[in-house]
C-alpha cells in the first residue's frame, strides 16, 4: 500500500498490516522517523510485500482482519521471511495469540491500544533479535563452508576435549563420520601412548591461554606423514576460555617435494663439480698424451719401449673418453641426432656400468648381430642406459642380474603407444628385482615420482630418460610383474643414413701445411707447453702468453700473426671474448679454440673448437685447415 521513506539513515525495515487505514496510519507516524515502513491493508498484500521486499526485519500485524487472520498471515510469512513479528490485537484471543506464537513464531504480543513507549521497545527489541539471528546464520554458514570444503582436519572441542563441530576430513582420519564422533574424546579413540600426548598439547594451550603452531610426525601405516597442527584457544565475550580450535594441514608431500628438490640440487651442484674437475683433469691428459706423443715421434726405440709408450696412449685416452662421458653427464644441451650404432654405445659404456653397479650386480648382453642404426644422441642415450641401469640395481637390493639388450623391429600401427608402424631398433634394460604393479608403472614416468626413500632418488631418471627418448622420435616401454623384475626398452626410430666413420684421434699422420706464426694463449703451462712443442715439430713458429690480455697487447704492437690459438676457458678475458676482440681488429685471422669443457653449442661456428686432450695429428690437422682457408 505505502512505502514511507526520508533521507535519514534506517535502522531497518518493517511491515505494518491492518485493515484500518487510521491504524495504519498511527503506525507509520510512529516508526518512520527510524525504520523504512511498508504498509499492507491485508494479509494477502503483506505476503506479495515480503516476497517483493526481503529486507524486512520485523513485522507486526493485526489479529482481526477479513479474509485471513493476524495468526494465519504470520504462519504463512514465515514461508516466505525469518523477520521478527508482533501480534497487534483489541480482544484478548489467547487461542490466537497461542497460534500465533506456534506458527507464526512471534517474539511479542501487544494490545490495541497500544502504548507508544512500550511498541517502540518492543520493535527495537525483535530488531536486535533479528540481527543478531541474521550474524548468527552467517557465522555458522560460513563455519559449515569452511568446515565442509577443507581439505585439512578441522575440528572444535569444548574445554573436556569433547567434539562440538568437526569435518568430514578428521572424521576420516579418526575412522568415523562428523555425526558420530559429535560429544566424543579424540584422545579415547587415539592408541595409549598418543592419547596422552594429545591430552598434554591440548592442556598446555588451556591453561596457558596461547595458541600452539607444531610440526609432528604421525604414523599412517608403514609410511610417515608430516603434520602442521595449530591449536588456537577460542574465548567467550568475557575473556574466558571455553574452546579450542585445531587445525591440521599434511605437509608430507610438501616436504617429500622439498627433499627431491634439494636432491636435485644437489645433483645439479656435483654436475657442475664434475664439470669443472674434468676440465682440469683435461688439461692434465693433455700434458700427459702430448709428452707421450712426443716421446713416440721422438727418435728410434726397442720394441718394449714402444709397447709401453703405447700401453699409456691408450690409457691416457681412455681417461679422455671416460671425461667426456662425465662432461656429457654434467651439462644441459640440445639433442644432437645422428645415425648411431647402438652395440657400439653399449659397449663404450661398459667399463662405466660395471663400476657404477657394484659388485653384487653382473651384466649380461643379448645384442643383435647387425642392429640397423638409430637416431640418437650417443651422449645422451649414455645418460639414458646409465639411468636405467643404476634404477635396475636400485631394484636389486641383494643383487642380481642386468640384461642388455639390442634387436631390430618392424611396428604395426598402435602396436606401441604414440609411435607410427615403421622401423624401429630396440634396445633393454632387463633386471631380476622387485618389479613393477601396473599402479607405479602408470605414474613411472612422472617427474619426481619415486619409491626410493627420501633422499635416495631424484624422481627423474626415468622421466628423463622418457623425455629424451620422445626427443629423439622414439617411445620407452616398461614390462614389469611384482617379484618378477622389469624390463625397459627404449624405441628407437631407424636411421636412414648410414653411420658416420669413426674417426680415430691421432691415427692419421700429421697433414703438412706452410710455416705460420702462431699466437698461443693458454694458462696452463703444462698444456701451453706441450702444444707449443706440436707447432714448433710441425714447422711453425710459435708465440706463447698465459692470458688473453697479454695476447691483445701483443696484437696492438702491430706483431704479425698468421693464426691464433686459444684456450676457451681462462681466468679473467675467456677465449671467446678474446677471439671476438681479435675478430674486430684482425677480421682475417683464423682462430682455434682448445677447450676441455665447453659445450660445443655454446662456442660460435664461427670459432672452430679442437677438444682436450689431443695429439699431435689432430692438432696439425685443424691448423693445416684453417691455414688452407677450409
Amino acid at each position: 500500500m505505502t512505502n514511507r521513506t526520508s533521507g535519514k539513515l534506517r535502522r531497518g525495515t518493517l511491515l505494518v498490516v491492518d485493515d484500518e487505514p487510521e491504524i495504519l496510519t498511527a503506525l507509520e507516524d510512529l516508526f518512520e522517523e527510524d525504520f523504512r515502513v511498508h504498509a499492507a491493508t491485508s494479509g494477502a498484500e503483506g505476503l506479495e510485500i515480503l516476497r517483493r521486499s526481503p529486507e524486512v526485519d520485523v513485522i507486526i500485524s493485526d489479529q482481526r482482519m477479513p479474509g485471513m487472520t493476524g495468526d494465519a498471515f504470520l504462519a504463512q510469512a514465515r514461508e516466505i521471511t525469518q523477520a521478527e513479528a508482533l501480534l497487534l490485537t483489541g480482544y484478548a484471543e489467547l487461542e490466537a495469540v497461542i497460534s500465533a506464537v506456534n506458527k507464526g513464531r512471534i517474539a511479542f504480543y501487544a494490545p490495541k491500544p497500544w502504548d507508544p513507549a512500550s511498541l517502540r521497545s518492543m520493535v527495537m527489541s525483535a530488531m536486535e533479535r533479528h540481527r543478531l539471528a541474521r550474524a548468527l546464520e552467517t557465522e555458522r554458514a560460513l563455519l559449515r563452508g569452511l568446515l565442509d570444503a577443507s581439505a585439512d582436519a578441522l575440528s572444535f572441542k569444548d574445554i573436556s576435549g569433547r567434539f562440538v563441530r568437526l569435518n568430514g576430513a578428521k572424521a576420516q582420519a579418526l575412522g568415523g563420520d562428523t555425526e558420530g564422533l559429535l560429544g566424543q574424546q579424540e584422545t579415547s579413540l587415539l592408541p595409549p601412548e598418543q592419547g596422552a600426548e594429545l591430552a598434554l598439547a591440548e592442556a598446555a594451550v588451556i591453561e596457558s591461554g596461547h595458541g600452539t603452531d607444531d610440526i609432528v610426525q604421525k604414523q599412517d601405516g608403514a609410511q610417515t606423514r608430516w603434520v602442521r597442527v595449530q591449536r588456537l584457544p577460542i574465548l567467550d565475550r568475557h575473556g574466558t576460555l571455553t574452546h579450542l580450535a585445531t587445525f591440521e594441514h599434511d605437509l608430507t608431500e610438501q616436504r617429500n617435494l622439498e627433499d627431491r628438490l634439494h636432491q636435485a640440487e644437489k645433483m645439479q651442484a656435483l654436475g657442475t663439480m664434475a664439470g669443472g674437475v674434468a676440465h682440469d683433469f683435461n688439461n692434465l691428459l693433455t700434458a700427459i698424451m702430448g709428452s707421450l706423443d712426443l716421446m713416440m715421434h721422438g727418435g728410434p726405440k726397442d720394441a718394449r719401449q714402444e709397447m709401453l709408450l703405447k700401453t699409456a696412449i691408450t690409457a691416457a685416452e681412455r681417461g679422455s673418453a671416460l671425461t667426456r662421458r662425465l662432461l656429457s653427464f654434467s651439462r644441459k644441451r640440445e639433442l644432437l641426432l645422428r645415425p648411431t650404432d647402438v652395440n657400439a654405445m653399449v659397449r663404450e659404456m661398459e667399463a662405466l656400468l660395471a663400476r657404477s653397479l657394484g659388485e653384487d650386480v653382473s651384466l649380461a648382453y643379448a645384442l643383435a648381430e647387425a642392429p640397423w642404426p638409430a637416431i640418437a644422441d650417443p651422449e645422451q642415450f649414455s645418460l639414458a642406459l646409465l639411468n636405467l641401469c643404476i634404477n635396475s640395481r636400485d631394484a636389486m637390493p641383494e643383487g642380481g642380474t642386468i640384461t642388455l639388450s639390442s634387436r631390430n623391429a618392424t611396428l604395426s600401427e598402435a602396436e606401441v603407444q604414440d609411435l607410427p608402424a615403421g622401423d624401429y631398433v630396440v634396445v633393454g634394460v632387463a633386471d631380476t628385482g622387485t618389479g613393477m604393479t601396473p599402479d607405479i608403472i602408470a605414474k613411472a614416468f612422472e617427474p619426481f615420482f619415486t619409491t626410493k626413500d627420501v633422499g635416495k632418488g631424484t624422481g627423474l631418471g626415468l622421466s628423463m630418460v622418457y623425455g629424451l627418448v620422445r626427443q629423439s622420435g622414439g617411445a620407452v616401454v616398461i614390462s614389469s610383474q611384482p617379484g618378477r623384475g622389469t624390463l625397459v626398452e627404449m624405441v628407437l626410430q631407424r636411421s636412414t643414413k648410414p653411420l658416420r666413420p669413426a674417426h680415430q684421434p691421432g691415427e692419421a699422420g700429421a697433414p703438412h701445411s706452410p710455416a705460420a706464426r702462431v699466437l698461443l694463449v693458454d694458462d696452463d703451462p703444462g698444456v701451453r707447453g706441450v702444444t707449443a712443442t706440436f707447432l714448433n715439430e710441425l714447422g711453425h713458429h710459435t708465440v706463447e702468453v698465459g692470458d688473453a690480455t697479454a695476447a691483445l697487447a701483443l696484437l696492438d704492437q702491430g706483431e704479425p700473426i698468421d693464426l691464433l690459438v686459444t684456450d676457451y676457458a681462462m681466468p679473467g678475458m675467456s677465449g671467446l671474448e678474446l677471439a671476438n676482440q681479435v675478430r674486430s681488429r684482425r677480421p682475417d685471422m683464423p682462430i682455434l679454440m682448445l677447450s676441455g669443457y665447453a659445450d660445443p653449442t655454446s662456442v660460435p661456428r664461427t670459432f672452430p673448437l679442437l677438444r682436450k686432450p689431443f695429439r699431435q695429428a689432430d692438432l696439425a690437422r685443424r691448423v693445416a685447415e684453417l691455414l688452407k682457408g677450409d
